[in-house]
């Protein structure tokens, strides 16, 4: 009996991990297309940035997955910050969800970036350990002092963690 919800939690997991990462992959996609900004290296990457994702929010050490935009005159705006919070052993029979209408009508009324702007992404972790991923090294985020902050709301939920979405501009 044990053995089969241990079973099925890690299923879960990894279904949710999925389903997250996916949401979340698409979100920036859209917005960098939505800001003008080249998506070639992003959908290039795609496979590698989605897999290290996914396995992070799967072992639950995945805070956020932040989208800086770097402007050619060396200000970063805007950024967005994709967290990821969990509920350990689930939320019932809590259902795969997927709601980016708040982004969508958000992203309508951001403009478009100087040519040249360029994107990082970037990673933090609830605490000191995490897998090493292909494709990623350790940095630091960006100084967003002095942008507003806006808080999206819910952009995606599963059993065991949910994606909320913040905007600094």
């Amino acid at each position: 009996m044990t053995s089969t919800s241990v079973g099925v939690h890690a299923t879960t997991r990894t279904h949710t991990a999925n389903h997250l990462s996916d949401v979340i992959m698409s979100s920036i996609g859209d917005i960098l297309t939505t800001l003008g900004i080249s998506t070639s290296r992003f959908y290039k990457d795609w496979s590698q940035d989605f897999t290290a994702i996914s396995n992070w929010i799967e072992e639950g050490t995945l805070k956020t997955v932040a989208l800086e935009c770097h402007r050619p005159d060396g200000t970063v705006k805007p950024v967005f910050d994709f967290d990821v919070t969990y509920a350990p052993g689930g939320v019932g029979d809590r259902k795969f969800t997927a709601d980016n209408a708040s982004l969508l009508k958000y992203m309508a009324k951001l403009e478009r970036v100087p040519a040249g702007t360029t994107y990082r992404l970037v990673c933090s972790f609830n605490s000191t350990w995490h897998s090493d991923q292909v494709g990623w090294s350790p940095g630091s985020k960006a100084s967003t002092s002095g942008l507003r902050i806006r808080t999206v709301g819910t952009l995606a939920g599963g059993p065991d963690a949910t994606a909320t979405t913040r905007i600094h501009s």
